[in-house]
């Protein structure tokens, strides 16, 4: 079964960090982003702030999202807690999220306790779980 595949690119234009067409905006060479995959532009932590996520996500009649990605405790967390409110059933992939050093705490640190915050949360309508990439990988193969 083919699931859509929408990825986030932040675009910063005109904030003097993450400018459109810059070093800083591109993907990383081992994204294998494909022709059928759908891209959208984000403006802010939560990607569903100005952005046509939700619109894009309604027209493919989606409402269960698998969530990966970069800056864990910034990017990664606005956007579980918006789609929460929204009522998505959301699988986050415990494995498949990122962040940098901080201040007083380790990037393991970081990924660990949100991962902790994620499993224990209290949904909305919808649904929040957290498994490993390997997880996701069996219940794609089975379908």
């Amino acid at each position: 079964m083919n699931f859509p595949v929408i990825y986030i690119q932040h675009d910063g234009t005109g904030s003097g960090e993450f400018e459109k067409n810059s070093i800083e905006w591109e993907n990383l060479d081992e994204l294998d982003v494909q022709s059928s995959d759908h891209r959208i532009d984000k403006y802010a932590n939560d990607v569903f702030y100005k952005s046509k996520l939700q619109t894009k996500l309604a027209t493919l009649g989606v409402n269960e999202l698998i969530i990966t990605g970069c800056a864990t405790d910034f990017c990664v967390e606005s956007t579980i807690q918006s789609a929460l409110v929204k009522d998505y059933n959301i699988t986050v992939v415990e494995d498949g999220h990122t962040t940098g050093e901080r201040p007083q705490l380790t990037a393991k640190q970081v990924i660990d306790h949100y991962n902790w915050v994620w499993k224990n949360m209290i949904p909305t309508k919808g649904q929040i779980s957290v498994v490993k990439t390997e997880h996701i990988q069996q219940f794609t193969n089975k379908i």
